[in-house]
């Protein structure tokens, strides 16, 4: 199977989905950041999942879809919160329209997204919903403690793991685990599929750390230190922290503290300071080790091996990327 039949069967079943008509104000801006692109990497998984187990794996595309429509909503209020003025190089839905009404087209989004999910087989509805349900709820957990941690400075490790499990990896999970219970296969199995998006989702945003700091410009397609710039809690700078003593700790601190700065100059020094403390190669140690763990679950999922394998090489991509 050549992955661009996913890929065609989703973006042809996606302009063909109806969020509604009228206010246009209402319903514009759902078409507007679902056309906004992306990697569509969540109803892949879903998709190449239930591949997996069934031939009849078209019955799985609305559901797919679900997940994506679900996750743009995420993205949609998200802008919100942070005050993002660009999604993916075009202005933010709050930005073209309104806060408000931005608020509430990703509040139709969800509703949609639970629209989607009702193409799923009776027999296997309520699991599918229960696990989305609790799903979509730990995504808005992560988001609330990635707003708590921009006041915290002791913010530890495990602690920076558990919300980016909870914002972003728990998401892929679903996306592997939905193909897996749309094509009705055993609770071992799904429970594999969600483990291993899930390590591969928390080392997918791990690498997004690392990338920030030492990726390529042209190819990360965003600036290069922006998180630098924002002192944002990612895992390089909680490494750092921890690691950091004496008169290198009193130069990240003072970098940390200053209000005005050379944005250039920062990006920099800060990342120096990395580069003296060995955090990329910690980082990259630590992405490594969660593509393992992720690899393994799938290595234990039985099913047809040039199946299995098509899944094997789209998470590699995501293991290799540069942007």
């Amino acid at each position: 199977m050549n992955p661009a039949v996913f890929v065609d069967a989703l973006q042809n079943e996606l302009q063909h989905i109806q969020y509604g008509q009228n206010p246009l104000e209402l319903y514009e801006p759902i078409r507007y950041i679902m056309n906004l692109g992306g990697k569509r990497m969540r109803p892949l998984m879903t998709l190449m999942s239930a591949y997996l187990f069934t031939d009849d794996w078209q019955k799985a595309i609305r559901p797919a879809l679900a997940v994506e429509v679900f996750h743009n909503f995420t993205l949609m209020h998200d802008d919100i919160m942070d005050q993002a003025p660009l999604r993916r190089g075009q202005p933010t839905v709050h930005e073209k329209w309104n806060h408000n009404i931005a608020i509430l087209s990703g509040d139709v989004m969800l509703v949609n997204a639970y629209q989607l999910l009702l193409d799923v087989e009776a027999d296997k509805l309520k699991r599918v919903m229960n696990r989305f349900t609790r799903t979509a709820a730990e995504v808005c957990e992560g988001q609330q403690l990635d707003m708590n941690f921009e006041t915290r400075w002791d913010v530890t490790e495990a602690e920076y793991i558990e919300m980016i499990r909870l914002k972003t990896s728990v998401l892929l999970g679903y996306a592997l685990e939905l193909g897996g219970l749309i094509a009705g296969v055993d609770d071992e199995t799904t429970r594999h599929l969600y483990e291993g998006g899930m390590n591969i989702g928390i080392g997918f945003q791990l690498k997004d750390d690392l990338l920030d700091v030492y990726g390529d410009p042209v190819k990360f397609g965003k600036q290069v230190g922006g998180d630098i710039i924002a002192n944002k809690k990612t895992f390089l700078l909680i490494e750092a922290l921890e690691k950091a003593d004496g008169a290198l700790r009193e130069e990240l601190n003072d970098w940390l503290n200053q209000a005005e700065f050379d944005k250039a100059e920062k990006v920099q020094a800060v990342t120096a300071i990395y580069d003296r403390l060995g955090i990329r190669q910690s980082t990259e140690e630590r992405i490594n080790n969660y593509f393992d763990h992720g690899f393994t679950n799938f290595d234990q999922i039985r099913a047809d091996p040039d199946r299995k394998n098509l899944l094997i090489q789209f998470a590699r991509q995501l293991v290799e990327r540069e942007s």
